[in-house]
Formats: C-alpha cells, structure tokens, sequence
C-alpha cells in the first residue's frame, strides 16, 4: 500500500501526464521540465507503486495493467483536487441557493432583519433565511460549529471570539401611546419616577434595568409595575394601555400609534453588532449576506 505521507503530489502530476503523453520528452514539454527530471520522477514513482508504470513500446512508452488502473482515479482526484485549491468564484446572489441561519432577539428582527428582507427577497430570490432565537451564552459555540452564519447583539458582552461589525448606535426614549396625557409634553424627573412603566428584562421577570441604575446614581427610584421577555410585547402594552417604557429609539421610530419625547434622565444607549466566525469570514456568499445587511439598516 501506497504511504501517504510519501507521496510527493508533482510525481502525481508527472504521471498523469505521463499517462497521457506515452512519451517522456513530450511529458518534459508539457510540464516544463527537463527530459532527466521526468525520467527521475518515473523512477520514483515505479519505487513508490512496486511497479514499472510504463514501459518501451515501438511507439513511445506502453502502460502497465497497474497503470491502467490508476488512470481514471487519477485524473478524477487531481481535477477534484484542482478544483478545492482554485480560487473562490464570484458570488452570484441571483443564482443562489444558500440556506443561511442567523440568530436574533425580537429586536434585531424588526430593527435589523426586517429593513433588509425586501433587498435580500429581490437579489437573491433563490436563498432561505432561517431565523433562530439568540441566546448569547451559546453564540459563539453555535458559530464555530456552523449551527448559525450570523448573530446579533450588543458590543458590549459579544463574545470576544467572534468577528464583529458595529450596524448603529441606538439610544432609549420615553414612549407612551399616541394621545398619552402625561407626555404631552417631557415630563419632569419627579414626574417620570411616579409614572407607571413597563421593563424589558431578556433574562425573565426582572424589574431593574439600565434607566434605573441611571436614577440609582442620583438617589431616585422609578415605578416599574410590568416585566416582560420581548420587546414587541412591551410595544403593544404601550400602544393600549397607559403604561410608559423607555425604549430603543428605532423600534418605534416609526409607530403612528406611539408617541415619544425625550426622558428627563440620561440612559447610556449601546452599539448593535452583527457578529461571526472566522471560518466564514473570507466566503464570498457570506460577506455579501454581511454587506446587505449592513446597508440596509
């Protein structure tokens, strides 16, 4: 049996050629060798196979049975081997047939996935998008193992492992419903305290957020009285009910049923990152998906 770790590839590429041309001088051409250097790669190649490979004929060199033989897999395996090592081709969205996973909160789905979806249907009528609910202590586990092509999440706490590109900037804005008595104008720090408000908590039934360790800071504390795991829902409290919310400025930016002003406490906003592997990272279906999506938003 034939080792491996032996086998040198161009004395697999002199021998195909050497297959085909039945001649070493036209063997030497073709590869732009010299004549003595293809006659040293047969004599390797008969030690490396046992074999002869190919002998003196009337009419130039005549395959051995052996020879024969390695023919055809031969030249399968250096075509299939040409075509792995050859350079990526374009990517072609409206040819394609990708299936692609990308990982998302409620949020990212209106603020990021939505926007893009009639550009990517358009460019890429063929593809399928699967979304998947991000859980961000297994994104980077889902990405290295292929189980997702995208995620979404805040700069701050991605994991470190994964390529990012920050999408936007969002802030928070006090949103009530359209109509709200108490926002017809910006409330007062005293007067937004006493407002009932309803919190996002993504980690389930918490009733302390960034806004309150904001008011923390300055010895104030604020009326939280409903906590809730998604943000679409809190927007369909605030629109029926007289509940307010601090929320993230593009989720209801454009909600004729929501009005919003501007709170009367600073609240840090955050940075919106799409995030992925590097085994991906240089695939040119991939970086498209990544560009459109960027441009979209």
């Amino acid at each position: 049996m034939v080792n491996l770790r032996r086998l040198d590839l161009n004395l697999l590429v002199t021998l195909d050629v050497l297959l085909s041309e039945h001649n070493v001088t036209r063997a030497a051409e073709r590869l732009n060798f010299s004549q003595p250097s293809v006659s040293v790669h047969l004599a390797k190649l008969r030690d490396l196979f046992g074999d002869p490979l190919l002998l003196p004929g009337p009419r130039g060199m005549r395959p051995t049975a052996r020879a024969e033989a390695l023919r055809e897999p031969l030249r399968e395996a250096l075509e299939a081997l040409e075509r792995a090592v050859a350079p990526a081709s374009p990517f072609d969205p409206a040819e394609a047939t990708h299936s692609w996973r990308i990982a998302a909160t409620d949020y990212a789905e209106s603020t990021i996935i939505l926007p893009t979806l009639a550009t990517l249907r358009a460019a890429a009528p063929g593809t399928r998008l699967a979304i998947v609910e991000a859980v961000p202590p297994r994104l980077m586990r889902q990405a290295e193992q292929g189980e997702i092509d995208l995620g979404f999440h805040t700069s701050e706490g991605a994991p470190d492992g994964l390529r990012r590109r920050v999408l936007f900037a969002e802030r928070y804005v006090l949103v009530g419903r359209a109509g709200h008595p108490r926002l017809k104008r910006r409330p007062t720090l005293a007067q937004f305290c006493k407002l009932e408000q309803v919190i996002v908590s993504p980690d389930g039934g918490g009733f302390f957020g960034v806004t309150d360790e904001s008011l923390a800071k300055i010895g104030l504390t604020r009326r939280v009285v409903l906590s809730v795991p998604h943000f679409l829902f809190m927007v369909s409290a605030l629109a029926s009910t007289d509940l307010v919310g601090m929320v993230p400025a593009r989720l209801v930016r454009e909600n004729s049923a929501l009005r919003m002003v501007e709170p009367p406490v600073e609240v840090p906003g955050y940075e919106m990152a799409m995030l992925w592997h590097e085994r991906v990272h240089r695939d040119p279906a991939h970086r498209w998906l990544r560009d459109t999506i960027a441009a979209s938003v």
